[in-house]
């Protein structure tokens, strides 16, 4: 097998190849190189072990391969993503303690650029108890910092499928939340990278996610917008396929959208995969709306959609029926594009949907953006807080018996749908917890049993602190810069200031910390 190093010097003796591969820039909603020629994306899905298939519930003992570590793999891979026209892949997992630097230079040679998800099986916004908290903003901007500085980083996802069904719209809140926050902190940074998400192709949703994505103040949309779409499968046609529709509704879209992922997953797998959609997504009446598209998968995996299979050694790879095929298909495309100095768009933001029986994420506000100043000073006047032996798993049953009284978690509570976050629904678990404990414990001065919960709680000398959520940073709409501080003053870590409370007072201290514009 030819090696990447080999390739990549032939590639660049003919002038395929650029020594330093440019940042991209977005205009409207296009990429362009900055000599202004149009970037379409050819894109592979290059992960190896890892579900790409929405965000369940994070896994603690979950394990990934973070497949831009590895230079030999990159070595052994790359000619192959060369072979199949690939100028860009999509990553699903990243250890930011990793290096990197080996095989995003082997990418830049070849012209690969990368689009990679903030989220991993470890970590993510879970769409059956979607947060954005301090720990996943902090996980999420580890993961910029390390891939930032490669100029072939083209931007990153922070979600992938979270919303995929009439019960899980109001995770798109919390989506729409590290889409503003992840912006604001590549804006503070100084980054080239941009930030987007990618839907699923739900019949009933796909619109409606799109547009909230989309809508409101340009701080809180995403830069880019990916679809995950298989509706094209064997001998289909524009028509039937619902390519037509796709390219109907992105015709007025403001950002950049293209296919996250895209293949058929009808029963077959791989094998059964003709690739006749790659034509199609690249003829001109689709690469006028859309920015091309990103093929699911490299890696062979149990759902069989795999274009190699890895040994088990994994030390060499070996080509799948649908590999050939796709190269053909590949080799036989040559998008057009428009230059930028002629292109002037004119799509606007979207209207924000509004919140029915099947859309329960309010496009006006969205939640706090998450500050560990004012978790820890809120939890540190807490009077009670979990015993240090605590586990996790004990953490429901505490919080399920606390909240039974709605006023004691409203300042860690939120509600898409009416747009009302506590100021401290930001904040981790155990920090939460804390601060649940410290107003129940408040609110029941009285009882001997009040910070005990069968051993699982012990009291301690507040801090004495009122005023933890003026820490926090203004927040809740859909712009990073605008707030509503008057809601944001009182201090829901008020019970660590020593003074019983009346009940009366209490719950309006706590309810004055609820985010509401």
């Amino acid at each position: 097998m030819v090696s990447a190093k080999t390739l990549i010097a032939s590639l660049a003796a003919v002038g395929t190849l650029a020594a330093d591969v440019p940042s991209l820039q977005i205009k409207g909603s296009k990429f362009f190189y900055p000599n202004g020629t149009q970037f379409i994306i050819r894109g592979v899905a290059y992960q190896q072990d890892s579900s790409a298939g929405g965000s369940d519930a994070p896994k603690s003992n979950a394990t990934f391969i973070d497949s831009l570590v590895s230079k030999s793999n990159c070595e052994r891979d790359i000619p192959n993503l060369v072979s199949l026209n690939t100028n860009l892949i999509r990553t699903y997992g990243v250890d930011p303690n990793g290096n990197h630097d080996d095989c995003m230079q082997m990418l830049a040679d070849a012209g690969i650029y990368v689009i990679a998800d903030l989220g991993n099986p470890t970590i993510s916004i879970n769409r059956a108890d979607p947060q954005w908290n301090v720990g996943l903003f902090t996980f999420f901007q580890s993961v910029v910092d390390t891939m930032a500085k490669y100029p072939n980083v083209v931007g990153f996802f922070v979600g992938n499928e979270v919303t995929n069904s009439n019960t899980t719209t109001g995770a798109s809140a919390y989506v729409k939340a590290a889409v503003r926050d992840m912006k604001q902190y590549v804006k503070n940074k100084n980054y080239h990278t941009g930030i987007g998400y990618a839907a699923d192709d739900s019949s009933d949703l796909r619109n409606t996610i799109a547009e909230y994505m989309n809508c409101g103040d340009a701080s809180a949309g995403v830069d880019f917008y990916g679809y995950n779409v298989y509706e094209w499968c064997g001998d289909s046609t524009f028509e039937t396929s619902g390519y037509n529709r796709i390219l109907d509704f992105f015709q007025s879209y403001s950002v950049p959208a293209f296919f996250a992922e895209y293949g058929c997953n009808k029963p077959g797998g791989a094998a059964k995969r003709e690739w006749q959609e790659t034509g199609a997504l690249y003829a001109k009446n689709m690469t006028d709306v859309l920015s091309g598209g990103i093929v699911y998968e490299y890696f062979e995996e149990e759902n069989d959609y795999g274009l190699v299979k890895a040994s088990d050694s994994d030390s060499t790879v070996t080509k799948l029926d649908d590999f050939d095929t796709l190269e053909k298909a590949m080799k036989a495309v040559d998008p057009q594009g428009v230059s930028m100095s002629s292109y002037n768009p004119s799509n606007k933001a979207a209207s924000c949907p509004s919140v029915n029986s099947s859309w329960a994420a309010e496009g006006s506000t969205l939640p706090p953006t998450p500050n560990q100043a004012a978790c820890e000073c809120a939890a540190n006047a807490s009077t009670c807080v979990p015993a240090a032996n605590l586990d996790k798993s004990a953490y429901g049953a505490i919080f399920n018996y606390t909240c039974a009284d709605a006023s004691v978690c409203s300042g860690i509570n939120g509600d898409p749908s009416t747009g009302k976050y506590g100021v401290y629904s930001m904040c981790s678990d155990e920090q939460k917890l804390a601060i649940v404990l410290g107003v129940y414990h408040t609110k029941h001065a009285d009882a001997s049993d009040s910070c005990s919960f069968g051993g699982n709680a012990t009291t301690q000398k507040g801090s004495g602190k009122t005023d933890c959520s003026k820490l926090a940073p203004s927040s809740g709409s859909n712009s990073s810069n605008s707030s509503s501080k008057e809601n944001a003053g009182a201090a829901v870590g008020a019970p660590g200031s020593g003074v019983v409370v009346s009940l009366a007072s209490l719950v309006a201290l706590v309810a004055s910390a609820m985010v509401a514009l």
